[in-house]
């Protein structure tokens, strides 16, 4: 286990507390009800953790990658959707800190901090998701503008974003389509379902789980954004740009199964201490104890995953392997382990009326965000050809 800050611990703490007192309580009935957490939306902002990892010269905390990690392990043990609510907006931070120029800096870092505007991201579309290049949307240069066209899906904070970091194709007949496509950052009013002239945001998208946050899509009809817009000074560097993007994204979602599969454990351990069958607890049974060992067993694994990918993205260097391995462990961990709750909660755990019930229904998303498991495979497998090649 890495050793902690005093900065990391107290943070840490502080937000574990947060979530004990202000989201465990509320969490399920919210989620049942699919109700966006407003109020606890603004206790988040008011703790920071909208500008965690935000230089402190924009207003932020100027926290590492690891410490946000951290955090998001303790939100989403409480309810997952409030990590979603984060990990877009914290992606949108990260590409402007990283390309912006010094005016997009200067202009959004500092509202992003306190959480006034949040950010979305806009990749995926209909018939475009694991194949990024496979896009369609265009924004194409008038004068000082550019005109987009197209739809997304999938937009996690879709309708109250103040900004939408939006992957497009400047440059359609590129070959490889990858050179001709660039970030816009696209400005809009939060809430407002048309904010804009050609510019659309679709219902909120009812799920199986991860509730409580919107999930929009988003279209765009001769759509017209100002050329400064556009991430950074060159065309042509949005796929680099989002591709460093998602490496963050994917420790999130590690951090996220980690969260989830910490809850899922300890419903399990308690309950099983709580219930009695022929007249000891169930913990006291051969069966439930390999479950649960086997439960602690993986989620220690995942938790050290997610801390190395963590470190190595915080530290500058070249993580992509690091995080898809990361993501793809703690992502399938999670499943099994919430699986194995269930089990342990027996016909209870199929009930509303048992945490368990949530988190079982949230964890397939994690399996899928930020990339399927398949796709992390190709990742990885790619990677370690390259890492030993002969």
């Amino acid at each position: 286990m890495i050793d902690l800050t005093d900065t990391q611990k107290a943070i840490v703490e502080t937000v574990r507390d947060f979530v004990e007192k202000e989201v465990i309580p509320v969490a399920d009935e919210m989620e049942h009800r699919d109700e966006f957490p407003e109020a606890i939306v603004e206790q988040m902002k008011e703790l920071g953790l909208f500008g965690l990892t935000v230089d402190e010269a924009y207003g932020g905390i100027g926290e590492s990658l690891t410490t946000y990690a951290l955090a998001v392990v303790e939100l989403a043990r409480g309810w997952m959707s409030l990590s979603g609510v984060l990990n877009t907006h914290f992606m949108g931070c990260y590409l402007i800190n990283k390309f912006g120029t010094q005016e997009q800096k200067d202009s959004f870092l500092p509202r992003m901090a306190t959480g006034e505007i949040r950010a979305a991201l806009a990749m995926s579309e209909p018939e475009a998701g694991s194949d990024v290049q496979g896009i369609r949307t265009k924004a194409i240069k008038d004068g000082d503008d550019y005109v987009v066209n197209g739809q997304k899906m999938w937009l996690t904070n879709g309708l109250r974003s103040g900004i939408v970091m939006t992957l497009v194709k400047t440059d359609p007949g590129s070959d490889p389509p990858h050179r001709g496509m660039s970030m816009l950052i696209v400005e809009k009013e939060p809430g407002n379902p048309k904010p804009a002239p050609g510019l659309d945001v679709g219902k909120n998208i009812e799920k199986m789980g991860y509730k409580g946050v919107e999930t929009t899509e988003m279209t765009f009809d001769d759509f017209r954004c100002p050329t400064s817009s556009l991430l950074g000074t060159e065309e042509g560097q949005g796929f680099r740009q989002v591709l460093d993007a998602i490496e963050v994204g994917r420790v999130n979602v590690s951090a996220r199964a980690v969260g989830l599969a910490t809850r899922a454990f300890e419903e399990a351990i308690r309950y099983s201490q709580q219930r009695k069958a022929f007249g000891k607890p169930i913990s006291q049974h051969q069966a439930i104890q390999i479950h649960l060992a086997e439960m602690g067993t993986t989620l220690e694994a995942a938790r050290l995953m997610l801390l190395s990918a963590a470190a190595k993205k915080s530290a500058g260097e070249r993580s992509d392997l690091e995080a898809a391995m990361a993501k793809l462990f703690a992502s399938e961990a999670c499943h099994e382990i919430t699986v194995k709750a269930l089990r342990v909660h027996g016909g209870y755990g199929y009930s509303k009326e048992f945490t368990i019930e949530r988190l079982y229904r949230d964890a397939p998303f994690l399996l899928i965000g930020e990339g399927t498991s398949e796709i992390q495979k190709t990742v990885i497998a790619r990677r370690l050809l390259e890492k030993y090649k002969t």
